[in-house]
């Protein structure tokens, strides 16, 4: 090595956090109890990003990467799956890695103690929602998620939030590992890693390219560097994120026994998922989905960022305060926009009324969703003498059919969303242009709908939210807004 060469890997060995200098050096001195076996498991373990995804195809040696970072790198470190039953094989592996150690586990509680570092770590089940609070005020310097995109986008952001250690020498990192998410309950994976994974955006990242986010007035934004800056009243510290892919054929113990020859089998698009890594491969629609992931797609490759029509109406899903977002949608014509704002941007419903007010022309009408502070919109709106505001009570009673005339709405909810499949519909819908992005595409694919006795019933907007762990505010601020075009019936004029 010339002095150069020993230079530069000095500075890179001096620049990492002090838990990946005495790893290397434990390396060096083959004393350390897990190594990467690939190029990739070595760029993830001597990352100091702040999140890694790591993974995207099946067999790239992901459960391991988590493993061997918690009992290497980390002093505290959490391990989830979503069923504790899952974790059986994680179990097993830690048991081989730390044999010949006086780890113990505690097989009731999950916990792994003694470690050669001194340190933890904690395997655990996240089943339901509600499971996530069991974690609140207990620091991990690591949380890892297994199998990530099986999560609800809920439960992720609530356990990350206690990501933390009193050590300044720790490095505190969140593992993110999984397959392209095979429903829209996961796609809040793509949104999250955007650069990396969203086909849609428009300053793509290199795989294991480093990108920083920062939380502005609750919205997750792209910023320029990790460096520390003013917003508002606050001082903002961006995070970095990265994405490192890593397949099958990176892991030289499953190349050697066929599992390449057995993920070829598999009918698409599971087989792209899971040997690629695709995550622009089409996802295999829930047979109740109400509307089809494809149909959407086609929608958003409509869309162009200008319209020239006139504003014909606008659909408005408010929030009050907490993690729901108000959302309002405009329709121009076949063309539909939509902003939203963080829940506490909107308190109550004179300031979600001005919001409404300011994108008003006109000879628009305004489907304002009226259950809970929606009522309070539509009083604020009448106080304030606008025209043409139509109160939407979803579990309103409906007469309304499907296009065929065969199957009855069972309520307000129903009409609505039934009716924009069928304008999606590409055989005989009306060309709707909808904007691109993954969170769009997934509040318009989220809703289920069933066959009942009283017709065609959809699933609650609270059973929706429920399951995807996120208000569908998006797609219920499109839906409205389409819902305008059948308002000449019922309209209220203020």
């Amino acid at each position: 090595m010339t002095s150069t060469e020993n230079s530069v890997t000095l500075h890179l060995f001096h620049s990492q956090p002090r838990s990946i200098q005495d790893y290397l050096a434990r390396i060096q001195n083959s004393a350390a109890l897990w190594y990467p076996v690939n190029a990739p498991q070595w760029q993830a373990i001597l990352s100091n990003v702040d999140e890694i995804f790591y993974g995207g195809a099946a067999g790239g040696g992901k459960t391991d990467l988590i493993l061997g970072s918690a009992i290497e790198l980390h002093q505290r470190s959490l391990i989830l799956r979503r069923e504790s039953t899952q974790l059986r094989g994680i179990i097993d592996r830690s048991r081989e890695i730390l044999d010949e150690t006086n780890a113990t586990l505690n097989e009731v509680t999950g916990i792994w103690r003694n470690l050669p570092s001194g340190g933890q770590i904690e395997l655990s089940g996240c089943k339901n929602e509600a499971d996530k609070r069991k974690f609140q005020g207990r620091p991990h310097d690591l949380i890892a998620f297994d199998e990530a995109t099986e999560f609800l986008e809920s439960q992720v952001t609530f356990i990350i939030g206690w990501a933390r250690t009193e050590d300044p020498e720790q490095h505190v990192r969140i593992i993110f590992t999984g397959n392209p998410p095979t429903s829209a309950e996961g796609q809040w994976i793509i949104r999250r890693f955007a650069p990396w994974l969203d086909d849609t955006f428009a300053d793509k990242a290199e795989p294991g390219e480093v990108r920083y986010v920062a939380m502005l007035d609750g919205r997750e934004e792209w910023v320029d560097s990790g460096e520390p800056f003013a917003h508002g009243d606050e001082t903002i510290t961006p995070k970095s994120r990265t994405f490192i892919p890593a397949r099958i054929s990176d892991n030289p113990y499953y190349v050697a026994t066929g599992y390449e020859s057995q993920l070829q089998l598999l009918p698409e698009p599971l087989r792209s998922q899971l040997l690629f890594g695709d995550f622009n491969a089409a996802v295999d629609d829930d047979p109740w989905q109400v509307i089809p992931t494809t149909w959407v797609k086609a929608a958003q490759d409509r869309w162009t960022p200008e319209c020239d029509g006139a504003l014909s109406g606008l659909g408005v899903d408010p929030a009050r305060g907490g993690d729901d977002r108000t959302a309002i949608a405009q329709r121009r014509g076949n063309w539909f926009g939509v902003e939203r704002w963080p829940g506490r941007f909107t308190p109550d419903g004179p300031s979600v009324a001005a919001l409404v007010v300011e994108r008003l022309t006109d000879g628009a009408l305004i489907a304002v969703d009226v259950i809970g502070i929606g009522s309070s919109v539509f009083d604020a709106l009448e106080a304030n003498d606008i025209d043409y505001v139509l109160p939407v009570n979803f579990s309103g009673a409906s007469d309304a059919t499907d296009k065929s005339g065969r199957f009855a709405m069972r309520n307000i909810r129903a009409e609505i969303w039934w009716g924009l499949r069928e304008v999606l519909d590409p055989e005989s819908g009306d060309a709707v242009a909808i904007p691109p992005g993954s969170e769009i595409r997934a509040d318009l694919c989220a809703p289920r709908w069933k066959l009942t006795v009283g017709g065609i019933l959809i699933e609650s907007k609270e059973d929706t939210k429920k399951r995807l762990g996120k208000s569908p505010d998006l797609g219920d601020a499109i839906a409205l807004a389409l819902y305008t075009l059948n308002a000449s019936i019922g309209v209220q004029i203020l």
